[in-house]
């Protein structure tokens, strides 16, 4: 992909004409939350599903939960760990998850629960978390359960194999569609078993609940979250083209070169805009209005510029309109992209930079912490 002739030059970026996002498809101006919740969101979440992901079904006809103990608890002095397979049945078929748990032993409460959808490949040497990117540890000292789950038990992150999951086993019908479920939509559909258990684990708040994913997870969680109100905080790390960057800069990885490179991710319907950005009827602004009134946040990495940081942060002060136009909250992100030196923590929206590459650290996790703390009030 590094190969491949990208534009890192924001003097070349063409002038941006975005579809409004408060004009519904029959011409009529979105001014109330009746207007935004009962028409044009529901219009938004179809164009969505049917020219970008599409669907996370949510019909199946059984769900179970099962303890097992196959790996120790790598923090037994601070956490409860549980190892959790959920099984989902649909049409005399099956499909088994595993979700990994974590939950504070300090905590004599409900707390609440950080998922993080991990895209890597499961740790060869059998570790559970990884410094950084998953840091358990450091969630749990600030009083939140964290759990995880390797989207490759779902749905392999394989433009040969992807079908290999719950596509073939629960939802074949998806795969003939050309607007049908693929790989960020299977990776979705397990976000939200977890969610499942979550709502009946007594040791775990769901009402305060987080889901974060980085880069191609980070797509994911932003879809997941637009389709599933049940997320109280929708973060997204890094998530490029297709997440929270804006399509028509067609700065960094574009649309082509995403469907071309990674053609499982996405559904059929998407390669149509393949350098035809100009004539999606949405763009990533609009996927940011779709968690509202809920509580989001998007994060970049200055030497990142294949996932175009500035159309991150763009979309996101494109996006937080809906807070303030329709919701009446108050949210501001008024300094430009060149002039941001530090986060911005406040309820509803919220972004960071920081310097580096492409990667989940923990200083986005510290930042992240503070931000859920402000909107879900977790230190009261």
């Amino acid at each position: 992909m590094a190969q491949r002739t990208v534009n890192e030059d924001e003097s070349k970026v063409p002038p941006l004409i975005l579809p409004d996002p408060f004009i519904s498809e029959k011409g009529h101006l979105i001014k109330t939350i009746s207007d935004w919740e009962n028409t044009r969101k529901p219009e938004l979440i179809k164009l969505f599903t049917d020219d970008v992901y599409g669907p996370i079904p949510t019909d199946f006809d059984e769900i179970s939960f099962a303890e097992v103990s196959e790996n120790p608890n790598p923090f037994p002095e601070s956490t409860i760990f549980k190892e959790v397979d959920i099984t989902v049945f649909r049409n005399g078929n099956s499909h088994k998850m595993r979700l990994n748990v974590f939950i504070p032993k300090s905590s004599n409460q409900a707390v609440p629960i950080i998922l993080l959808i991990n895209h890597r490949p499961k740790y060869s040497d059998g570790r559970i978390a990884e410094e950084g990117y998953w840091p358990v540890e450091e969630l749990v000292k600030r009083g939140f359960a964290t759990a995880s789950f390797h989207g490759e038990t779902v749905a392999p992150d394989d433009a040969e194999t992807f079908s290999q999951g719950i596509l073939s086993k629960l939802y074949p019908e998806e795969l003939s569609k050309p607007n049908g479920m693929r790989t960020f939509g299977a990776w979705g559909w397990a976000s939200m078993r977890a969610m499942d258990y979550f709502e009946q684990e007594p040791l775990i708040d769901a009402k305060k609940s987080t889901i974060v994913g980085h880069s191609r997870s980070g797509k994911t969680a932003l879809w997941t979250g637009a389709n599933d109100a049940r997320w109280a905080v929708v973060i997204g790390n890094e998530s490029g083209c297709g997440g929270a960057a804006i399509s028509r800069r067609k700065f960094g990885e574009t649309v082509k070169i995403i469907n071309t490179s990674f053609p499982h991710w996405f559904n059929d319907n998407f390669k149509k805009y393949n350098d035809q950005e100009d004539s999606l009827p949405i763009d990533q602004h609009m996927l940011a209005m779709l968690v509202a009134p809920r509580a989001i946040y998007f994060s970049s990495a200055r030497e990142d510029l294949w996932a175009d940081p500035k159309g991150e942060y763009l979309s996101m002060q494109l996006g937080s309109r809906v807070y303030n136009d329709i919701y009446k909250k108050s949210v501001s992100f008024d300094s430009d992209f060149e002039d941001l030196h530090a986060p911005i923590i406040q309820e509803s929206a919220g972004y960071h930079i920081r310097n580096g590459k492409h990667g989940l650290t923990l200083e986005d996790w510290n930042h992240f912490m503070d931000f859920i703390d402000l909107n879900l009030e977790t230190k009261k």
